[in-house]
């Protein structure tokens, strides 16, 4: 179980495809456990019954040289002024003025809690070798295309090549002392595997799926009627050759106007309700091999091919045991690794300078 505490340097942006309903959440994978019946690490402020959590304490609009100390250990402002650059280069906006006091008292638990472990590894004497490090900053390098563009994303979060060496010196100390400690947590035994198989069947329900291809000619809903001639013209035109018997991806590619059309219009498996309800009706009353007549949704005018269909059904104990398992041993060992963390800030003298 790796405890990750430094922010990391490269932020991965996500995608959607057109005709693709916004997520009101997280997805779920039905056959992966996680979602209301997830086993709770402790009553979460103003959730139902619970108190609403206090306003923050106000952060001064100067911040004073040290902002901390942890066991007599200076938290300065510099390093942290440098972890909340970082954090607004990973946002690609800086902090919210009305949000300010709640980040960034979030921010300083977080430094806190950095330095209390750098501090217990230190005692342990475990330590980052050379080679771990090196291969460390290798591995950030690689993620970007050359040194000049490595060098620039150094300079705009405040640091250098040494500091980031020092950054991940204590990172991999603090890791291996996050390792160990849950290293010996035993795994869920059978009976607990089951009972949280029988407590949460929702969880292990795998909606109706269909596999399908569309293509797409974009129209703005408040398009004029001479732009929705044109593209509904040119829908119509596609779909002429595409009952003709010309290859549905190869039109998808030349034609659509999504990002699936490198994928000769390939929208993998999605189930009931996930796309637009015009979308969604016309996929799921299609057999495997049909093709719809022209579809219109907010996102234009659209093809739709279906290539196989699944029924919806419950995940056998059997097949989503490995899961379950996976997902018990993670919650034993992130409740055990708070309580560590607790336990440890609970022995530290910690004095907030701000």
């Amino acid at each position: 179980m790796k405890m990750k505490f430094v922010v990391p340097i490269v932020v991965l942006a996500l995608s959607t495809s057109a005709c693709r309903k916004p997520p009101a959440g997280t997805a779920q994978n039905a056959a992966t456990p996680q979602g209301s019946g997830a086993p709770a690490t402790g009553a979460q402020p103003g959730a139902p019954g619970q108190p609403p959590a206090p306003p923050p304490k106000p952060i001064p609009a100067q911040l004073p040289a040290v902002i901390a100390r942890v066991n007599g250990e200076d938290v300065k402002k510099e390093d942290f002024e440098r972890m909340l650059k970082t954090m607004e280069s990973q946002a690609g906006q800086p902090i919210p003025a009305e949000r300010r006091d709640e980040i960034v008292r979030g921010a300083l638990d977080q430094m806190i809690t950095y330095v209390v472990l750098s501090q217990e590894s230190k005692t342990r004497g475990i330590k980052a070798e050379d080679a771990e490090i090196d291969a460390k900053l290798q591995q950030l390098k690689s993620q970007f295309p050359d040194e000049a563009k490595f060098q620039q994303a150094l300079k705009d979060r405040g640091m250098t090549v040494d500091s980031l060496r020092k950054d991940a010196r204590v990172d991999i100390s603090v890791n291996k002392l996050m390792d160990a400690e849950v290293a010996t947590i035993p795994g869920p035994s059978d009976a607990e595997a089951k009972d949280f198989y029988a407590k949460n069947p929702n969880e292990f329900q795998v909606k109706e799926s269909v596999r399908a291809s569309h293509i797409l000619v974009r129209i703005d809903p408040k398009a004029d009627a001479a732009a929705k001639k044109k593209a509904r013209a040119e829908i119509d035109a596609v779909l002429k050759q595409a009952k003709s018997g010309v290859d549905f991806a190869k039109l998808a590619q030349e034609h659509s106007q999504d990002g699936s059309a490198a994928q000769g219009g390939d929208l993998n498996y999605f189930g009931k309700g996930d796309m637009v309800a015009e979308f969604d009706k016309v996929a799921f009353e299609l057999k495997p091999g049909q093709m719809s007549d022209v579809v219109t949704t907010q996102f234009g005018y659209h093809i739709i091919k279906v290539a196989d269909h699944k029924p919806g059904r419950s995940v056998p104990f059997e097949e989503a045991q490995g899961k379950i398992r996976d997902f018990l041993a993670q919650q034993k060992k992130k409740e055990h690794a708070n309580a560590f963390i607790d336990g440890l800030k609970k022995k530290s003298k910690i004095e907030v300078l701000m």
